[in-house]
């Protein structure tokens, strides 16, 4: 009457997973679209099959999320190579560069003391003046807006959730600024929603709308979203999923995530190996 919930995979006869039939010719199996484990004959063996499934069937769908999550994201992106010298910038970037609204453009430091020294004045990228008021900066923010910049959009949304150029906080204002970004393909503007959300400081908390922002992010390169959610794991009690995060980001160039990996190893929740091996990649 039943079947096991067992792998199949391939084009033989493998049997419906609840009544048995073989798949051939005239019997056409169909795998499960969820975890793939099982194949069944039609919707209505799938439909009398789904309760003795349904265990498997998340365990296997949770387990390929998670493959998912570590085996993307390895590589920086493209927001954070200096435009100019194409190389990646030194994290923390907010340190070693800086932001240019006329263009939303991240320039490395090394790139604007070149340009200071061939005596360009302006942006090195795209030769606009440097604005000298904040009610400047924010027209010139609000140009970009308009022209669905995903980056502008985050800046503005960041001027609102800190209250800056002259604007008044406004945190529902940022977060529909920053889902607009997100939208539009802000990796930023991800991190912005996950870190708002998970923490509920300033909106209301949604800890699971919040992981699943930052591991969006993750998953794109964001390294200080991996990090996140590093942090997320050891804090409830997966020193394994942690490491692994960790492990991603210090291999990435990220300083905080070798010093928590060695703290996670100093508290015997990583082996000697893996904190070799964040040492090596960092």
């Amino acid at each position: 009457m039943m079947m096991r919930c067992v792998p199949c995979e391939g084009d033989g006869d493998e049997a419906c997973a609840n009544c048995g039939k073989l798949g051939s010719d005239a019997v056409k199996l169909k795998n499960c679209t969820a975890c793939r484990l099982v194949k069944y004959c039609g919707v209505d063996c799938q439909r009398a099959h789904r309760k003795k499934h349904k265990k498997a069937c998340k365990q296997r769908v949770a387990e390929l999320k998670d493959e998912q999550l570590y085996s993307q994201g390895h590589e920086r992106p493209e927001g954070d190579f200096c435009p100019i010298c194409t190389l990646p910038i030194q994290l923390p970037m907010g340190d070693h560069s800086g932001f240019n609204i006329c263009c939303m453009q991240r320039i490395c430091d090394g790139c604007h003391v070149a340009a200071q020294k061939k005596g360009i004045v302006d942006c090195v990228f795209c030769r606009t003046p440097f604005v000298k008021n904040d009610a400047d900066a924010l027209v010139m923010t609000r140009a970009r807006v308009a022209k669905k910049d995903p980056a502008a959009i985050n800046d503005l949304a960041e001027k609102y959730f800190y209250g800056e150029l002259g604007l008044q906080q406004n945190t529902r204002k940022a977060i529909k600024l920053w889902t607009e970004a997100a939208e539009l393909g802000s990796i930023v503007a991800l991190c912005h929603l996950g870190t708002v959300y998970y923490g509920g400081d300033t909106v209301q908390e949604d800890k699971a709308k919040g992981v699943e922002f930052l591991k969006r992010a993750a998953m794109q390169g964001d390294v200080l979203s991996r990090r996140k959610l590093g942090a997320i794991e050891a804090c409830n009690g997966s020193a394994l999923h942690a490491v692994r995060h960790f492990l991603i980001s210090a291999k990435m160039g990220d300083k905080d995530s070798l010093d928590l990996i060695r703290k996670v190893f100093m508290a015997g929740g990583a082996t000697k190996a893996q904190y070799a091996e964040a040492l090596k990649g960092y």
